[in-house]
């Protein structure tokens, strides 16, 4: 059953580790069944560039690593190095479900949370500004990791479905560089793998099932900001 948070839901979110053969093939048989997403360039994809915070005790990175079930990650988004537009998300997890919260915000407050200093609460910020600033200041949350990747979407109407392959995974603690066009980033990832998410709302429709073929998939649990964390480091020593 679909679980409720006020007035959103949780989605049901499920992630696999795939080949560049397996991913030809897989959005051969999607293409004629799912739209590519509106947002999607020329190629077919777009840039996603991600700051995650994380507590003073790491608390996001060892949840990852313990397997937690429940639990909250906070980032900054962009995309395509587009500075007109960025988001602030937070996006829970229930085991396989997602609920994502977010809003706009601008390069100010941006930039003086890439720095780790607390944005001052001013009355033009509109609620859900206020909530996820006031909630990532009560927990000292401080820039950990930028992840970055190409992604590839599709989406259908019928269950909310949305599927995604994401390519190039790759990490940087460049965190002051985070608004530049262009970063310098290390993946993470072995050559040639990328990851298949896909999400959907009540029900993911048998016919999308059977073309994907998700049965004879492994799923895994795959945190992006998990691994960025634990291979972006200097001389052995995450940081």
């Amino acid at each position: 059953m679909l679980k409720e948070a006020g007035l959103e839901k949780y989605r049901h979110e499920y992630k696999y580790i795939i080949d560049r053969m397996q991913e030809a093939v897989l959005k051969t048989r999607i293409r004629p069944l799912l739209k590519a997403d509106s947002h999607a360039g020329k190629e077919g994809c777009y840039q996603v560039r991600s700051l995650y915070f994380d507590s003073l005790y790491d608390s996001c990175y060892y949840e990852n690593e313990s397997g937690t079930g429940v639990r909250d990650k906070y980032r900054i988004r962009i995309y395509n190095g587009n500075t007109e537009r960025i988001s602030l998300e937070k996006k829970s997890k229930n085991r396989q479900m997602t609920l994502k919260k977010g809003c706009t915000i601008d390069e100010s407050i941006c930039r003086q949370l890439m720095q780790g200093k607390p944005v001052r609460l001013t009355p033009d910020l509109d609620s859900d500004q206020r909530m996820l600033l006031e909630e990532m200041q009560r927990m000292a949350l401080r820039p950990a990791v930028i992840v970055e990747y190409l992604r590839y979407p599709f989406t259908e109407k019928s269950g909310n479905v949305r599927v995604t392959f994401d390519e190039n995974i790759s990490s940087s603690n460049a965190i002051s560089d985070f608004l530049q066009e262009r970063i310098a980033v290390r993946p993470v990832m072995e050559k040639g793998m990328s990851v298949l998410e896909v999400k959907w709302d009540e029900f993911l429709p048998d016919y999308i099932k059977k073309h994907i073929q998700l049965d004879t998939l492994q799923w895994c649990s795959y945190s992006k900001y998990y691994l960025c964390r634990k291979y972006n480091t200097y001389g052995g020593i995450r940081i």
